[in-house]
């Protein structure tokens, strides 16, 4: 058996180099500006059956969750590193910069990201993580009377998420970022 890590039991040599294998077929999919993920396709570009990819990964989400791993260890390391900085508020300001320009550069990252179901244990444990960083940050905002009393980090989530979906709603304009993310931001600080 070979260890799977963090994301439950472990699986067999072959079932693990399988799995490998989806998950790069997957990712030279997206790479070629294929976003649709389908299975069918994933399977027999990795020369794999079905049935391998649906055990592996049971609907095109679980997959993109898969993907996402990464992206989620991204943030929580910048998340850190913008509590670290001397200004709170400008760490989070930071830090929504960034998690707002990942998820523009990646809509299957987005809708991981946006979901309140998750298929695996492992997307709600970085979910969790991602969470507990911001929540750090925050607080850390909280002490400097920078932000809001009320506003929590799953807050900072699911506006992050609205943000990206407007932008990408009609005509993308690069330059509306910069004010959604300000509108964001100002709206995090104390009333008046």
């Amino acid at each position: 058996m070979t260890p799977r890590g963090d994301q439950g039991p472990a699986l067999r040599a072959d079932a693990a180099r399988n799995r490998a294998r989806v998950l790069q077929i997957a990712r030279e999919q997206l790479a070629a500006g294929d976003d649709s993920l389908q299975l069918n396709t994933i399977a027999r570009l990795a020369g794999v059956g079905v049935g391998t990819v649906y055990r592996h990964f049971p609907n095109r989400h679980a997959l993109r969750e898969a993907l996402s791993v990464e992206r989620f260890r991204e943030l929580v390391a910048e998340a850190e590193a913008a509590a670290g900085q001397e200004d709170a508020f400008e760490g989070l300001r930071r830090l929504l910069r960034f998690i707002l320009d990942r998820a523009l550069e990646d809509t299957g990252f987005a809708a991981v990201l946006e979901s309140a179901d998750d298929t695996e244990a492992q997307t709600s444990a970085l979910k969790a993580e991602l969470d507990r960083s911001v929540a750090h940050l925050l607080d850390r905002a909280r002490l400097t009377g920078a932000i809001r009393r009320d506003i929590r980090s799953g807050d900072v989530r699911r506006l992050l998420c609205g943000i990206e979906h407007a932008l990408r709603s009609g005509a993308y304009d690069s330059a509306r970022t910069e004010v959604y993310l300000d509108v964001l931001v100002q709206g995090l600080r104390p009333p008046r």
